[in-house]
């Protein structure tokens, strides 16, 4: 029996996403945190602690939508349609973010602060473009002919809109977390007192999803509490209430690395937990991922270039982290 190169490039595709989502989703994080941070040496430091690794965590990005393009490209062209508002609205809050990281180190006194809240904003607005993107596939798309079929404010609905809070605060629990590994002091203390916090909003966010979801879409409602499937999918809100747990004992106890592991696990588990409930759709609620695949010629061709590339990208990814894997020091720039 050959391989379904469909399924094989679905796994890329969510592999891409959840490794954009760890490695890009901390950064973001730290922007939307710095609001809360008032002295300007600990914003130093915040923005120091990802300066060395920031660019290429949105490889990961760049990777999933050009897989997306080349292996789904019905899937691509209904998303780009469904979705040119949030989407331009995010590439130009990443952009913004980019040129408000670089000019931050080189601003005189009197701009530092103009670009600290650019940094912030970009990151927001980015995040929550993001998690509007999430909820509108999640709610699906109408499709005719291989064509979109809605109008350009369908994703202007109250599911997306709450996905993108959602996602917002997931993103801030990642910065607050990866913070307590790599900072010292008071702004390390400052995001301990924050960790549980942040949880807490985030859990509240997942409970009203995972009610919400089911409700409003009643195939999604059969496939997770329909038997076997339940006993299969149980372990899920298991493994988060698990994980949850976790992190609130980890930052009693002042751990460094656990709260950023679980955080990343309660994260993994969400996503896999929508995964779940799309699959096999690409294109919900109807187009499947065999339906919306590019020939597999075309499949098998990329598949050679991805294979070449995808190790690279995780070696450098590797090593960038393993050389900054320590504290940041306060008087020191990575810039």
């Amino acid at each position: 029996m050959g391989v379904d190169l469909s399924v094989l490039w679905f796994g890329i595709i969510v592999f891409a996403t959840l490794m954009y989502i760890t490695m890009d989703g901390f950064d973001l994080g730290i922007g939307i945190l710095m609001p809360l941070v008032s002295n300007h040496q600990q914003k130093d430091v915040m923005v120091n602690s990802v300066a060395p690794v920031w660019d290429g965590n949105e490889t990961w990005l760049v990777l999933g939508g050009a897989s997306l393009f080349g292996a789904f490209p019905l899937a691509y062209a209904v998303m780009i349609d469904a979705l040119t508002i949030p989407l331009t609205v995010m590439l130009i809050a990443l952009i913004f973010r980019g040129v408000a990281f670089e000019f931050r180190f080189k601003a005189l006194p009197a701009h530092l602060g103009f670009w600290d809240k650019a940094f912030m904003a970009g990151s927001l607005v980015a995040t929550y473009c993001q998690g509007v993107v999430v909820g509108a596939v999640v709610e699906g798309f109408p499709v005719e002919g291989r064509q979109f079929a809605g109008g350009g404010f369908d994703w202007l609905a109250p599911f997306p809109l709450f996905c993108g809070l959602g996602l917002v605060i997931a993103y801030a629990l990642l910065g607050c977390t990866w913070l307590t590994m790599k900072t010292e002091g008071a702004l390390q203390a400052t995001m301990y007192r924050l960790a549980p916090k942040l949880l807490l909003q985030l859990l509240a966010v997942i409970g009203v999803v995972s009610v919400w979801t089911p409700l409003a879409h009643p195939d999604i409602a059969a496939r997770w509490f329909s038997l076997p499937n339940l006993m299969y999918f149980a372990p899920v809100p298991i493994l988060t209430a698990f994980l949850a747990t976790l992190l609130v004992i980890a930052v009693k106890k002042r751990r460094e690395i656990q709260p950023f592991a679980a955080s990343l696990g309660i994260i993994f588990l969400g996503f896999s937990g929508l995964g779940i409930s799309l699959w096999p759709n690409i294109i919900p609620p109807d187009v499947s991922i065999w339906q919306a695949a590019s020939p597999p010629q075309s499949q098998g061709f990329m598949l050679v270039g991805a294979l070449c590339i995808i190790p690279f990208i995780l070696l450098y990814t590797f090593w960038s982290y393993a050389v900054f894997s320590g504290k940041v020091d306060p008087q020191e720039s990575y810039h």
